[in-house]
């Protein structure tokens, strides 16, 4: 720009040989630590020649104290969040080392040493960190030093902005703007850009402006300046002067106030306008007196203290200004005091039952009143009580609250409110419910042997009728929920806290709880104690049902029920299995170490089948042995089958049916429980045979299932629980082949004509005498039958809709299988032909249509 300069900040570079080291000043300074530094030449890129510096080898220089040829200013000034470097470089023999110190303080710990220790770098650098700084040089001759003072200065920065204002004309006026930066700002003020001066009501003082009854002239846009010698800030707000006549709001014109004798009332009177109106109060047409019940309030509202029938009348309040004046009126009535009466005022009930409360008003009768009420201080929710509560209007001066089948959560105080629209009162009532006792206290656990657990708890809520007895109850996991348990004493009364239960199991893990009764009835049970385990005892139960099982021969099985973990009494529980021959002294005897044992196998190859034992089974764990069962006599195994069946014979019954007859000779020994029948086809081996079992005596099955027009062979082998028994000779026989296919049909108009296949019957079965069509209409359940000898048939569709039709064969051995059905809709006129693996649609020349359809049939047999 013409006439002006353009400052830049000039940046240094020294080149030495390839590097390019940077530095803060101008200067380059050589610190020489070695003789062995070659000679060189070195150029400040500023306008300057290359300088030569030649290091003399014959040179002998002596040591000597360090002297600081560079250092940082006097005073070092940096704005607040900037980077500050100071710079201290000395010369000295040998080279000095270079240390940095905060006066009276320490160097902020953010705070870098860079180029040999030669610049101090101190980043965002903050208000604490100005102070007095020093660099000091030092070597084995001496010490030098330098101090410098680091300053750090803030811009300014607004703590507290203006506000738009308006004011009343004659009002005062007092802005403040503060500011804060170092060094600390100084303020001007300027209105609409223009500096303000004080003036007899203008005062300005450290940022405060001050306006005494300010007028129009002062109204306008401020501004608060803030500076100190590194910036300034501003700050706008304007000023609205009001000006206008007093007005009323339309809800404070013409009030009708409406009291009760000796009541307090305050007529607002609040005009709007400014400046702000004064306010003076008539009654009728004279000037309101003040005295100690009449006072006008500071805001120019009317107070009347114990109000009675000659404060009745019309008030009115006058607002008025330099800009006009306003009125408004409110009429005052007095009326007579409401009074209430609530009854009963205190009853006691029991659960279940019902009351009314009455709630009475006496009120001035030009009052209309309404009635709430409370329980407990809430107001009831007729709706969410469940249809226990239900307020009763019957008269416009009284109301009922009537309570049905009243709870516990029912008693306490009802209020009842009577409102109306100059007062409002209420009264209360109490009701005291009778109920079943509350739960008992925590029940704890005191003392506990193999079979009883001595108790304690805290008393019971008596719910205003005295509790009569407790009732001690246990859980287990082996019990039907909670059962009640025999104590010592036998009847504990209301007044005991403490008992002992007995007759528990031995190692039994237990709960208890407490219930209480009083004259009204039993009251919920308490909270469960913590799980406690009985301690361990000998086992008292035996074993049950001990009985023989089959086996295998040579084997003698004895099974029994097996003891319940409840009645265990303790760990290592098992089983003592004793048995001897019938009519011998000595007993065996066997330890089942299993508490879920259920049987034990005895093997003797001595022992011959059906030899009968007696046997006995008992009980023990880690304490001791317990009882044994009583003696039951039960026999060895008997063997399996040792005979196989015979005449086995197989006939063919249908196309996936074989009937499988034989017959067993009875033996003594090795009795069997079934049969099994083993078949396989005639490809396969009779390893891969499939089996069916029978149960008892039966002596024929009929298999299902099985291919049509195959083979197949079968054996029959009896089986019982000692195993199974030798397989009978091999039979075979063939299932019957599948019944005719391709039904083929044709409709034309009300007549069907149907044919088929004919069946061909296998060698063993005997020659088709003919066949029967069935017929019926859809929804009907009774067929129509036509018989005939040849493998087609006319059948008639007299009437509209879906005909179902069926074929079967008849021999002299019955009907055969059914064919699978197929569905004929009727149509009138019509014309539908169907046939083997097409479906065809002609394009009807006339009324006619003729439809081809492929209907593959299922086998069936027949």
């Amino acid at each position: 720009k013409k006439g002006c300069w353009n400052f830049v900040r000039i940046i240094y570079s020294w080149v030495v040989f390839n590097e390019f080291p940077s530095f803060e000043t101008g200067n380059l300074y050589i610190i020489l630590k070695s003789k062995h530094q070659i000679s060189c030449s070195y150029i400040c890129l500023y306008l300057v020649p290359p300088t030569p510096l030649t290091l003399l080898n014959d040179g002998v220089m002596g040591e000597y104290e360090p002297k600081i040829e560079v250092h940082f200013p006097f005073t070092v000034t940096a704005a607040k969040g900037t980077t500050v470097k100071m710079e201290c470089f000395a010369l000295g023999n040998p080279v000095p080392t270079i240390t940095w110190m905060k006066v009276n303080g320490y160097i902020p710990s953010k705070a870098r040493l860079r180029k040999s220790q030669a610049v101090l770098e101190i980043p965002n650098v903050q208000l604490d960190d100005a102070g007095l700084y020093e660099c000091r040089a030092e070597n084995s001759r001496g010490k030098n030093s330098f101090r410098g003072q680091l300053q750090v200065y803030t811009y300014p920065h607004w703590v507290e902005k203006l506000n738009d204002t308006q004011l009343d004309s004659g009002s005062p006026l007092q802005w403040e703007c503060k500011a804060t930066g170092k060094p600390r700002p100084t303020y001007r003020w300027l209105k609409n850009g223009v500096s303000l001066l004080p003036q007899n009501r203008i005062e300005m003082v450290n940022g405060v402006l001050m306006i005494h009854n300010v007028n129009q002239s002062d109204a306008g846009m401020y501004q608060c300046l803030a500076e100190n010698k590194y910036g300034a800030i501003f700050a706008s707000a304007e000023l609205k002067i009001l000006a206008s006549a007093p007005t009323f709001a339309l809800n404070q014109m013409k009030k009708t106030i409406i009291i009760t004798k000796d009541q307090e009332v305050i007529i607002e009177c609040k005009p709007q306008g400014s400046p702000k109106p004064t306010i003076s109060w008539k009654k009728g047409d004279k000037a309101v007196r003040e005295n100690k019940r009449i006072a006008i309030l500071p805001d120019g509202s009317l107070r009347i203290l114990n109000a009675s029938k000659s404060d009745e009348g019309k008030y009115v309040c006058q607002g008025e200004n330099v800009f006009g004046s306003a009125e408004t009126i409110a009429s005052v009535s007095v009326k007579e005091p409401t009074r209430i009466e609530l009854t009963p005022k205190r009853t006691e009930l029991t659960v279940g039952e019902s009351i009314v409360l009455n709630c009475k008003a006496i009120h001035d009768a030009s009052l209309d009143v309404t009635f709430y009420w409370t329980l407990k201080g809430q107001p009831i929710d007729f709706e969410k009580e469940g249809g226990h509560f239900e307020s009763i209007r019957a008269q416009a001066s009284s109301a009922d609250l009537m309570i049905r089948n009243i709870l516990l959560m029912h008693a306490g105080r009802y209020g009842c409110r009577v409102q109306t629209t100059a007062d409002s009162v209420s009264d209360e009532a109490e009701l005291l419910v009778r109920g079943p006792p509350g739960p008992p206290g925590i029940v704890i656990v005191e003392d506990i042997t193999e079979s009883t657990a001595t108790l304690s708890w805290s008393p019971a809520s008596d719910n205003h009728s005295p509790i009569s007895s407790y009732n001690l109850q246990a859980r287990s996991p082996f019990s039907l929920g909670w059962q009640t348990v025999k104590t010592i004493p036998e009847i504990i009364t209301g007044d005991m806290e403490s008992a002992m239960a007995v007759d528990l199991n031995p190692w039994v893990e237990y709960e208890f709880r407490v219930v209480a009764t009083n004259p009204i009835g039993t009251g919920d049970p308490s909270t469960p104690s913590r799980m406690i385990r009985t301690n361990e005892a000998v086992p008292k139960t035996a074993p049950t049902n001990v009985s023989g099982r089959s086996g295998r021969r040579h084997e003698l099985v004895i099974a029994w029920e097996p003891v319940s973990e409840e009645f265990q009494n303790g760990e290592g529980f098992g089983y003592l299995v004793a048995f001897r021959p019938n009519g011998t002294r000595g007993w065996k005897e066997k330890m089942v170490t299993s508490s879920e044992a259920s049987k034990f196998i005895y093997r003797d190859e001595s022992v011959p089948p059906l030899t009968p034992f007696e046997v006995k089974v008992g009980v023990y764990n880690n304490k001791g042995d317990g009882p044994f069962s009583q003696i039951v006599v039960i026999c060895s195994a008997e063997g399996e089958p040792s005979a196989a069946p015979t005449d086995v014979k197989a006939t063919s019954v249908s196309v996936s049916e074989i009937l499988v007859a034989w017959k067993h000779i009875k033996e003594s020994l090795g009795r069997p429980q079934g049969f099994e029948v083993g078949y396989w086809k005639d490809m396969e081996q009779e390893d891969a045979a499939e089996t069916v079992k029978t149960r008892g005596n039966e002596s024929s099955v009929i298999l299902t299932g099985l291919e049509g027009n195959t083979l197949y062979h079968f054996r029959v082998r009896a089986y019982n629980g000692a195993g199974y028994g030798p397989p009978s000779s091999e039979v075979s026989a063939t299932t019957k082949k599948s019944p005719p296919s391709n039904l083929r049909w044709e409709q034309q108009g009300s007549q069907l004509s149907l044919g088929w296949e004919p069946v061909r019957p296998l060698a063993n079965e005997s020659e088709v005498m003919g066949y029967k069509v069935f017929y019926r209409q859809e929804g009907h359940s009774n067929s129509q039958v036509i018989e005939t000898q040849k493998p087609q048939a006319v059948v008639p569709l007299p009437d509209a809709g879906v005909y179902i039709i069926e074929v079967r064969a008849y021999s002299e051995g019955g009907d055969g299988t059914a064919s699978s059905q197929i569905r004929v809709p009727s149509y009138s006129g019509g014309k539908i032909t169907s046939a083997q693996s097409t479906l065809h649609t002609l394009s009807p020349s006339s009324s006619s249509v003729t439809l081809l359809l492929a209907l593959m049939i299922p086998s069936t047999s027949w």
